[in-house]
């Protein structure tokens, strides 16, 4: 099982392939882009790009001499007639520069890229919110060569999935960056803290009042507001907070990697091209250690589990819930849990 890595930056490659990604993904937003459109979106993030066509060339060439795959994401949920003309002489340079998939999320771009001849590889993105058998045969249909899950699906469809449509190959979320709506039905964007910050940490105020009349359960609504706000802390990374080690907190699937691989995964994902560096570092190597882990356990799902959870050392984090992309994972581990996670983390150590 691969691990897919974000980069934002040439000299972030070569590191993070060291620290154990096998593939990288990037976007790039080129002058005549901006020039030609007035604006930055070639992708989702708005920020975290390449900023030239001779960028995105250096980042192909210097992931194939690590030994890793370079993937160019275009995957903004819509574009206008005239992008799409624009996105395709982009998605014919990268072929010429060897890159070896697109990440889209746009069905019309798919169709289209699909159609093109290219070399490269056409990965579904979460945008996209493959959630059933159904719709995965349908992207494959259309030319697709793998699909990302989006990230609020339990292992159990994820498992249906790639069992229904096996030609297909499969991408997971594993760590960072929740989105707190469904992202592909999320036309909103993120912007920076001095513009307003992303619209779903907007600190909504009312006055509620009941249809019938009687008094309003004051305190009721505000453990309600309380506990999404304790929510809104653990989906954005636990307040964007590290660990002594630098390994992040926040959104979060290492310990479901087990079963993700039992299923037939391809690769599991870590998000964050917008992160610093050191981040990201800090990422690939926990995920890389989980997966070195599993490897040396075996068949032993539980083991794996209990040193993935205790990494961090903060087995109360892992035990809320609140973390999990795959939550239902909680409930296969005893209550043992925590004695086993401290003793993982000690073996960490060691």
């Amino acid at each position: 099982m691969k691990i897919t890595a974000p980069i934002s930056r040439i000299d972030e490659i070569r590191p993070l392939a060291a620290a154990g990604a096998d593939e990288f993904y990037c976007g790039v937003v080129p002058r005549e882009w901006v020039d030609r459109f007035r604006t930055s979106a070639t992708n989702r993030r708005i920020f975290g790009n390449l900023q030239s066509f001779d960028d995105l060339s250096e980042a192909v060439e210097t992931a194939h001499e690590c030994g890793s795959k370079m993937f160019l994401v275009l995957n903004a949920q819509h574009y206008a007639g005239e992008q799409l003309d624009a996105l395709l002489d982009l998605a014919g340079r990268f072929d010429a520069m060897g890159g070896d998939a697109v990440i889209v999320g746009d069905v019309s771009l798919l169709g289209l890229l699909a159609a093109g001849g290219y070399r490269f590889g056409i990965h579904v993105s979460s945008i996209l919110s493959c959630r059933n058998a159904a719709a995965a045969a349908f992207y494959e249909r259309l030319g697709a060569t793998r699909i990302i899950f989006p990230r609020d699906v339990t292992l159990s469809e994820i498992e249906q999935v790639v069992r229904a449509v096996p030609g297909m190959e499969f991408e997971a979320f594993v760590l960072n960056d929740g989105c707190v709506f469904e992202e592909g039905t999320c036309h909103t964007i993120h912007l920076p803290g001095r513009l307003g910050g992303p619209i779903c940490l907007d600190k909504w105020e009312g006055k509620y009042t009941r249809t019938d009349g009687k008094p309003v359960d004051t305190a009721a609504i505000e453990r309600n507001e309380e506990g999404y706000r304790r929510w809104l802390w653990y989906r954005f990374g636990c307040g964007f907070s590290v660990t002594e080690e630098g390994y992040p907190f926040g959104p979060c699937g290492v310990c479901a990697m087990p079963r993700l691989a039992a299923a037939g995964l391809h690769s599991v994902k870590i998000a964050g091209r917008e992160a610093a560096t050191p981040r990201k570092l800090k990422s690939v190597e926990l995920v890389r250690s989980v997966r070195d882990r599993m490897r040396a356990a075996g068949g032993d799902e539980l083991r794996t589990m209990a040193f993935a959870q205790g990494l961090r050392k903060r087995p109360d984090l892992c035990g809320s819930g609140y973390m999990c992309y795959y939550r239902e994972v909680l409930s296969t581990l005893s209550p043992a849990t925590e004695e086993r996670s401290m003793l993982a983390a000690g073996g960490a150590q060691a």
